[in-house]
C-alpha cells in the first residue's frame, strides 16, 4: 500500500480561492473601464444620459466586478477540489 501524501491545508485551499477571486476582480475592472470608455461602445454616453451618472457607473461596474470575482471565484474553488481529488 502506498503512503499517503498530506494534502494541503485547509488555509492554503482558501487562500488560492481568494487569490483566484482577487484575480477576478482585477479582470472584471479592466473589462468594465474598458466597456464605459471606448465610445464605439456607447455605454458612456448611456450613463451621461441618466438621471443619476455617478450612481448609475459605480452600479454597472460594481455589478460587472461582482460577476467576474464570483466567477473566478468558484471557478479556482472547482480547480483547487479537483487538484486535491487528484492528489489523493
Amino acid at each position: 500500500m502506498r503512503p499517503r501524501k498530506p494534502s494541503k491545508p485547509k488555509s492554503a485551499k482558501v487562500l488560492a480561492v481568494a487569490n483566484q477571486a482577487a484575480m477576478g476582480v482585477a479582470l472584471g475592472l479592466v473589462f468594465a473601464m474598458i466597456l464605459i470608455w471606448t465610445p464605439s461602445f456607447g455605454v458612456n454616453a448611456l450613463i451621461k444620459l441618466s438621471a443619476d451618472p455617478t450612481t448609475t457607473m459605480a452600479t454597472l461596474v460594481g455589478a460587472i466586478v461582482l460577476m467576474f470575482a464570483v466567477g473566478s471565484a468558484l471557478t479556482g474553488f472547482i480547480l483547487t477540489m479537483e487538484d486535491t481529488d487528484k492528489r489523493s
